[in-house]
């Protein structure tokens, strides 16, 4: 019977994890739609919402501790928790680089983009793919669509070298534009890191099925 009960709060717990996940994907989402479409509404909205996301992770850390302290887990079980623990973690970091993406979009909001952004949107849907598969991934235990999601960070990081070298001639070019240039390019630096912290929920989900550590972000 207590077993039974432990397996239930396990898998509200994952819902919680879902849920944040989801909360944490609208917030990218709406952090690079403010960005492009210069919409300072979306920008403060992603700002506000942060608040939400930080008590969330409170929430669900105070659950896993609870469970650990009260049902004594072993094996999987306690890797279950323990990455529970540390996927909230990256959530949680992943939502401050979309709060840091709105907040650059304040910063260059009464002037004029320097060209139209099109490969900064393209990284910011292609870090959504990869988070959407990583949750699905730990919701499913699915150790392929873990590796699948690793290997989808190349191309965001081929990405953000093209928005560099884009950017850097631009800043050459005409120095009046440095400003804007450096703006657009921490909003790429932060999607690239926004990747990164996917690609440690896929190892974080191989390492709960397989008690194998993999590095797989390099």
């Amino acid at each position: 019977m207590i077993r039974e009960g432990f397996s239930q709060e396990l898998e509200e717990l994952f819902q919680d994890i879902l849920y944040m996940g989801g909360l944490v994907k609208k917030s990218i989402q709406k952090a690079v739609h403010s960005l492009k479409n210069q919409d300072l509404e979306a920008a403060r909205e992603v700002i506000e919402k942060d608040d939400i996301i930080d008590d969330l992770e409170l929430k669900i850390e105070e659950k896993c501790m609870s469970l650990i302290a009260r049902q004594q887990p072993m094996a999987r079980d306690l890797r279950r928790i323990g990455t529970a623990l540390k996927i909230i973690t990256d959530l949680e970091r992943i939502a401050d680089h979309s709060c840091n993406i709105a907040r650059i979009t304040l910063a260059i909001a009464d002037e004029p983009h320097i060209k139209p952004l099109i490969d900064i949107p393209r990284m910011g849907q292609r870090a959504v793919d990869m988070l959407k598969k990583a949750l699905e991934a730990f919701i499913n235990e699915d150790v392929d669509l873990a590796y699948q999601v690793c290997n989808m960070d190349d191309e965001v990081d081929h990405l953000h070298s093209q928005i560099f070298r884009e950017l850097l001639t631009y800043m050459i070019e005409d120095p009046r534009k440095i400003k804007q240039a450096t703006h657009l390019l921490f909003a790429s630096s932060y999607l690239e890191r926004i990747g990164d912290y996917a690609t440690n929920l896929g190892e974080w989900l191989i390492f709960m099925v397989t008690g194998e550590r993999k590095e797989l972000n390099k």
